[in-house]
């Protein structure tokens, strides 16, 4: 099996196209937003994997530790050192990165670009990895006696400039954010619940949020990343969660292995999604890492997959893609990323392996669980030689149903007069296919009916999926990776590639 470039311990393969429409709409104050229509349809932006590089001109990092957040982009504007590009290179080296994450020029650059084509989204969403790769190492080499407490600060810092970026880019457009396993004050996947850092950046995430929801939403920001908020849509919820604590390398910021937050989480989750249920409301769920086979990790392990160890995962446990198919009558959309690339998946009932027990008042007046599409967001960051790319989606604001979208990208890496252009629209790839679970369970099918791949559709799939790069190495994988599109347990992608009897 072969693939082109690995990410994060994962994949950057070729990519799945999904993008989004774009439609102008008045947006409300930010925590105050305008009534919604009853008919027709908004704009969402959903952009995900910034991985802004406060360190791209090193000579400047000194400056922005002493500086407020507030005083980064009079900095980072500011001429490049004669030497930034040798400097960089070799921080890089030092850290072992293999390419450049966002730097303050691409992130205006695709700024500029949202404001454009979203400036009238009725919200915002972003699933995650705000701030760069090696994040520590290249502090550490810069800052060899650094006192306690300053990493913390500086990772704050950064997380705290991008946000107020993006929030000036969309003046008036509620922002919605999750933590990636990046954005940590002691490291990549490492994290602690109920820490300062988790108390602070939560009050940076909640910025805006209407009093009557800011408080809860704090409180368990703090306890753990997640939270809940109303979206500007009718009778509609957003449940970010930070599924770091649920990923198999977890650990506290002391090293050791701790499942107590994951399980509180999902508690959580059930808890909301049951409520929800009850109230009649719709729900989007958003995190970072999805739920699932990790397909790239599996291929490169082939020995493993119809063997006693199986594929590998994302996550720790099946628990979330259980919780999210068991109230896939409320769930109407679920917001993931971490690959970089553009891809899709259905979670459908029956797929799962003996899934977890819900109280018995959570299935009153529940409807037959129809499955939960999962949109997975491509890069801002172009590290795996992706183009970077934001999508724009047009939604139906009663029903919550994500109805279109568009996937815009850069003409290049850098962000030096770069040219935003249209990657493709969903809806005309596939014919008009809405992104419900059914639309998408039908495109996927369409997918593994072809395991050659020569459909117009499964060919368009893999032009888009690497953003950009037109790779056509996910061909050469294809029924195996279209096997983790619509099975995300292990059995039932050990099933889909090996046969029923292994």
């Amino acid at each position: 099996m072969a693939w082109n470039r690995r990410m994060d311990g994962f994949v950057v393969w070729t990519t799945v196209a999904v993008s989004l429409l774009f439609v102008a709409n008045a947006a409300g104050a930010q925590g105050k937003p305008s009534p919604v229509q009853d008919e027709g349809t908004i704009s969402v932006l959903l952009l995900s994997d910034i991985h802004f590089e406060p360190f791209f001109d090193p000579d400047k990092v000194a400056q922005l530790a002493a500086a407020p957040a507030s005083q980064w982009k009079g900095i980072l504007a500011g001429p490049a050192s004669a030497d930034r590009e040798q400097r960089f290179a070799a921080l890089e080296q030092t850290c072992h990165v293999r390419g450049d994450d966002t730097s303050y020029v691409l992130l205006e650059s695709s700024l500029r670009a949202m404001r454009r084509e979203a400036g009238g989204a009725k919200f915002a969403t972003v699933s995650g990895d705000l701030i760069s790769h090696a994040f520590t190492c290249k502090y550490e080499a810069l800052f060899h006696h650094a006192a306690a407490g300053d990493y913390r600060g500086f990772v704050e810092k950064t997380l705290d400039f991008v946000m107020e970026e993006l929030r000036g880019a969309l003046p008036g457009v509620p922002v919605y954010w999750a933590l990636g396993n990046n954005d940590s004050d002691c490291g990549d996947y490492k994290l602690d619940a109920h820490s300062d850092f988790l108390s602070a950046v939560g009050g940076d995430v909640t910025r805006g949020f209407p009093e009557s929801e800011r408080k809860d939403a704090q409180a368990t920001f703090a306890a753990g990343g997640y939270y809940n908020v109303r979206l500007p849509m009718r009778n509609a919820r957003l449940l970010v969660l930070d599924d770091l604590f649920m990923v198999g390398r977890y650990t506290t910021c002391a090293g050791k292995a701790d499942g107590g937050a994951a399980d509180a989480q999902l508690a959580w989750l059930q808890q909301e999604l049951i409520e929800a249920r009850q109230s009649k409301e719709k729900v989007w769920v958003m995190g970072h890492i999805p739920p699932g086979v990790d397909v790239h990790a599996s291929a490169t392990h082939p020995e493993e997959i119809c063997g006693e160890k199986g594929p590998r995962m994302f996550l720790a446990s099946e628990k979330l893609a259980d919780v999210l198919v068991a109230f896939s009558d409320v769930v109407e959309l679920a917001i993931f990323a971490h690959t970089h690339m553009d891809e899709v998946r259905i979670l459908m009932p029956g797929n799962a392996a003996p899934g977890i027990t819900v109280p018995g008042n959570a299935t009153q007046g529940a409807a037959p669980l129809k499955g939960v599409a999962v949109k997975m967001v491509s890069s801002i960051s172009p590290i795996n030689g992706n183009a970077p790319s934001f999508t724009v989606a047009l939604v139906e604001p009663v029903s919550a149903e994500l109805k279109d979208f568009k996937v815009f990208r850069a003409s290049n890496q850098t962000g030096v007069e770069a040219d935003w252009r249209e990657e493709y629209d969903w809806g005309k790839t596939y014919h008009g296919a809405e992104f419900s679970a059914s639309a998408v369970s039908g495109v996927i099918a369409g997918f593994g009916a072809d395991p050659d791949a020569k459909t117009a559709a499964s060919r368009d799939y893999i032009r888009t999926f690497d953003v950009g790069n037109n790779s056509p190495l996910l061909a050469l994988v294809w029924p195996q990776y279209v096997c983790g599109l619509r099975n995300d347990s292990a059995q039932g992608f050990k099933a889909c590639v090996c046969g029923a009897g292994k």
